[in-house]
């Protein structure tokens, strides 16, 4: 066999075990994909249950503050200790930054937008190494932002590609006990929000100090509260609604963290998906010019040996 003809050979063998690797990577990240939907539509439910039922509280808890006022009592926000620690922010001196990427690679542009997103963002505040600090989530997003000489106070690796509550209870409260120690005086969250299979854009909010604006609350609502109470949905609660935001303000901070894992987890596996692919249709593409060049190759050895036969015979003659 000619060594051009061998060498198109070997190189189409090549990419024929290419295709086949980055097919059933693209079979299993799809697979991981519909887990995780799944997991994520349900857990949306219970979100959206807990951030409603703890904007009805708070509202609650402002009509009782203005009835107060309206009454001739002084009002204290102090009431609720949750709403000072958490709800009420203090003078912006370091910021803190949870960024949530990958562990690995193969998942196209993911990471880089992510980065991209968080970058933006510090220029856009006028962030540096020297006022911010950052909580990484993902090998990816540790070793860009320490290669850069940037200050990692929390770094969490290794989650599930289904992330359960349980290990991310543990960076809620990591976070959470860094705002209340002074680590930070605001705390963004920067990470891919999945949009379909074949879109996603990428999110930075703040997650701490919790606003009244990020709640959707009006303070001036000025309706009646008392110790036993019914929520806008018609929800009867007890006991009073002080109480109750003391249970649901460490839920909600939960189910923000967790529902940004669950959706740029989700992201980042509709990534790989589409990644693995394009990869495949590109080995597609090479195998087909390959195939070509191996058949015109042969074609001409075949047309080369009968050449010389027919020669060799007429010389005979």
């Amino acid at each position: 066999m000619p060594a051009s003809l061998a060498a198109v050979k070997h190189k189409l063998e090549s990419t024929r075990s290419t295709r086949q690797i980055t097919t059933a990577m693209q079979m299993v990240s799809t697979s991981k994909l519909n887990q995780i939907q799944h997991h994520t539509k349900t857990y949306e439910v219970y979100a959206d249950q807990v951030k409603s039922l703890l904007v009805s509280l708070v509202e609650s808890h402002y009509a009782a503050l203005a009835k107060k006022d309206k009454d001739g009592h002084a009002s204290n926000d102090a009431v609720v200790p949750e709403l000072n620690r958490l709800f009420h922010g203090r003078k912006v001196e370091k910021t803190g930054i949870l960024v949530v990427t990958s562990d690995r690679g193969l998942v196209g542009s993911y990471n880089s937008n992510v980065i991209k997103a968080t970058l933006d963002l510090m220029k856009k505040n006028h962030l540096n190494k020297d006022n911010t600090v950052f909580l990484t989530v993902g090998k990816t997003g540790s070793e860009f932002f320490r290669k850069r000489g940037m200050n990692i106070v929390y770094e969490y690796n290794g989650v599930n590609d289904v992330p359960q509550y349980a290990e991310v209870r543990k960076i809620v409260t990591q976070s959470v006990q860094m705002y209340l120690d002074g680590v930070y005086d605001q705390l963004y969250m920067s990470y891919s929000h999945y949009v379909n299979r074949i879109t996603s854009s990428n999110i930075t909010r703040v997650m701490l100090p919790i606003t009244e604006e990020s709640l959707g609350i009006d303070k001036t609502n000025e309706k009646e509260t008392n110790t036993e109470f019914s929520t806008s949905n018609g929800t009867e609660l007890y006991p009073s609604a002080d109480e109750m935001i003391k249970v649901l303000v460490p839920q909600y901070c939960n189910s923000m963290v967790y529902g940004a894992i669950l959706d740029a987890k989700t992201s980042e596996h509709a990534s790989s998906a589409n990644a693995m692919r394009s990869a495949s249709d590109n080995a597609n593409d090479i195998i087909s010019t390959l195939q070509l060049q191996y058949n015109r190759a042969r074609q001409a050895a075949i047309t080369t040996e009968i050449t010389e036969i027919v020669g060799g015979m007429a010389a005979q003659e």
